[in-house]
């Protein structure tokens, strides 16, 4: 396998230049500009009393040839105590900042990276993993905030490289000449790393990438796993995914590790070469020992900055790889496009799709000039077989997929100007798995209206079975639901999604019904809710049971995106086309399967 194969780019990453990156990053940093505006004074204060250091201890050497010097060693011993002092305080007040500003400039890339994720419709996480969205705004961020330190230490080198080098220069001009002469050397080498660094960064990234998707993926179908007996197997992926982001790693250490022993090397062989020039310069006299022994004091504390300087660069990698990833997400153009953001009036629940083109895969077309009228206040039924498009009616009007061709119109609006989050307020939707938070019932009846009391609540909920269902809860509005509702039934969940529609009092309600059977009571009850639902909504039901069926205004029967018959129950039965096949091979058994469920409900 090559260096960098097995980990694919997202078909939304971006490169960007490091210039238009750190240029975005700034705007990060603008914020905390105050802190970090500290955070550079106590740098260059810190820088200073670095470079002083060597400077007192010089001339305390040289002042030691004097008569006059047996204070000189107590002097010398009190100013690199207090120095030393100084420097903790500084340093301890400096990396207390510098944490405090890496927090929240993390904390402000993670809201933008969230809300982004939040804005991308539906098609989105088709398409591409939640759980590597999720690592980019947790792990990617998070080594993000390593390029605030980077860059606090950057500057406190770069200080006290400029500072030393003018204390060489006034020493030895001459050596100092030398010295710089080779440090192009020097960052040329990190120039060679540099690219070959963001590059095995990237691939860590997205290796760990595909270790977090894993893990969310084999936690969330856990269930599935059990039934099916594949622990192994789950495991076996985990492992694979673990295994590679191990092995890419190690390669990304492997090159980012090089830096410092290869700029060892050449900070070593250029002390060498000055130390020996130095020596002789003394010997002759050129220089003085004191003024020799503050050119190595400042030699070595200059080249180590430099060498930091040129690691920092390799080091730096990592975090616009992170950064990169992460704006990248950011950056990404929703498919869902609204022309406008108009504010929507109260919905009077008229709905027409005029010409409708509509597909998830361009190969694969699901409604092709697809015209429908639902009247306000209608109850339509979209009823078919798995794939005929009654699903995908439902997500256009709510808008989480984007349609091709056409118009879809709201009360004669098209729906591409409105708002969408003042417009999916009057909205109620019912998904055929209905998903609840983890929490009671109560948090979630109340997550679209938080206004609703506990009292209103209680009354919605006796007009459902005279509210026996509330009462069958251990603890009633206050049972704890579990992880995505498990603690509960599947009929129990389908309720209070139902409660969850009633106390927002949408204008249109769309329902995808369930397809897992529930006892006859609990049908009854599910059926006391909707009507209540129906009677204050326009309603699409993409329908799965024929109680629900019947209910309905008008029917429409879909097959490959396309009308095929349309009336009540009674007219298209008496059709005996698609519908009446459906009903006969379907809705009938099912209705039998209920009586005898109800027989036997009532010999208990």
């Amino acid at each position: 396998m090559s260096f960098f194969e097995g980990l694919e780019a997202e078909e939304y990453d971006r490169q960007y230049s490091d210039r238009l990156l750190l240029k975005r990053v700034f705007t990060y940093f603008k914020p905390q500009r105050f802190r970090l505006l500290l955070v550079g004074l106590l740098t260059l204060f810190i820088s200073m009393i670095g470079a002083i250091l060597p400077i007192i201890v010089s001339r305390g050497v040289d002042g030691l040839q004097h008569p006059e010097s047996k204070m000189i060693p107590l002097l010398l011993a009190g100013s690199v105590v207090l120095i030393g002092f100084l420097s903790w305080i500084a340093n301890w007040t400096n990396r207390r900042l510098v944490m405090r500003a890496i927090a929240a400039i993390v904390m402000s890339l993670a809201e933008d990276a969230f809300l982004a994720a939040t804005k991308h419709d539906l098609s989105f996480y088709d398409k591409f993993s939640s759980g590597k969205i999720v690592s980019r705004i947790t792990s990617d961020t998070r080594d993000f905030g390593s390029l605030v330190g980077l860059s606090t230490d950057l500057i406190a080198e770069l200080g006290q490289s400029v500072i030393l080098s003018i204390v060489l220069l006034t020493i030895e001009w001459q050596l100092t000449l030398i010295l710089f002469a080779i440090i192009p050397v020097v960052f040329l080498l990190t120039a060679v790393l540099r690219n070959l660094a963001r590059k095995v960064t990237q691939q860590g990234m997205r290796a760990m990438a595909e270790v977090n998707s894993t893990i969310k993926e084999t936690v969330s179908g856990i269930t599935v796993a059990k039934n099916f007996r594949q622990e192994s197997r789950v495991y076996a992926d985990f492992d694979h995914a673990n295994q590679q982001s191990y092995r890419l790693n190690v390669k990304r250490g492997i090159v980012l590790t090089l830096v410092f022993p290869m700029l060892n090397t050449c900070g070593g062989i250029a002390s060498g070469i000055l130390v020996y020039i130095g020596g002789l310069n003394v010997i002759e006299g050129i220089v003085t020992a004191g003024a020799w022994y503050l050119f190595l004091l400042s030699l070595d504390r200059f080249l180590f900055p430099v060498l930091s300087l040129s690691s920092f660069l390799t080091q730096i990698q990592t975090g616009l790889a992170a950064a990169e990833r992460v704006f990248s997400l950011i950056d990404a153009v929703p498919v869902v496009h609204q022309t406008a953001q108009n504010p929507v009036p109260k919905i009077i629940g008229r709905i027409d799709f005029e010409k409708v083109n509509f597909y998830y895969k361009s190969s694969e077309p699901v409604l092709e000039n697809f015209n429908l009228r639902v009247q306000p206040g209608e109850t339509l039924a979209l009823v078919g077989h798995t794939g005929a498009g009654k699903s995908s009616i439902g997500k256009l009007i709510a808008r989480f997929y984007e349609f091709q061709g056409g118009m879809i119109l709201i009360d004669d609006q098209d729906i591409r100007t409105f708002d969408l989050k003042t417009y999916r307020k009057q909205l109620g939707i019912v998904s055929q798995s209905p998903f609840l938070f983890s929490g009671t019932v109560l948090d979630n009846i109340r997550y679209a209206n938080q206004e609703v009391s506990e009292i209103e609540i209680e009354k919605i909920a006796c007009q459902i079975g005279g509210g026996e269902w509330l009462e069958i809860l251990s603890r009633g509005l206050l049972t704890d639901v579990g992880e995505r509702g498990g603690m509960l039934s599947m009929g129990q969940r389908q309720l209070v999604s139902l409660m969850r529609v009633l106390v927002q009092k949408p204008a249109i309600f769309i329902l995808d019904e369930a397809t897992a059977s529930v006892d006859p009571f609990t049908e009854w009850q599910i059926q006391q809710g909707l009507s209540l639902i129906l009677s204050a909504t326009t309603s699409i039901l993409i329908a799965h049971r024929l109680s629900t069926v019947k209910s309905a205004d008008r029917i429409i029967v879909m097959d490959n995106g396309r009308i095929l018959e349309e009336g009540n129950h009674k007219t298209l039965l008496n059709m005996n086309g698609y519908y009446s096949d459906l009903y006969n091979t379907y809705f009938r058994h099912q209705s039998l399967a209920y009586i005898e469920q109800a027989k036997a409900l009532m010999l208990e």
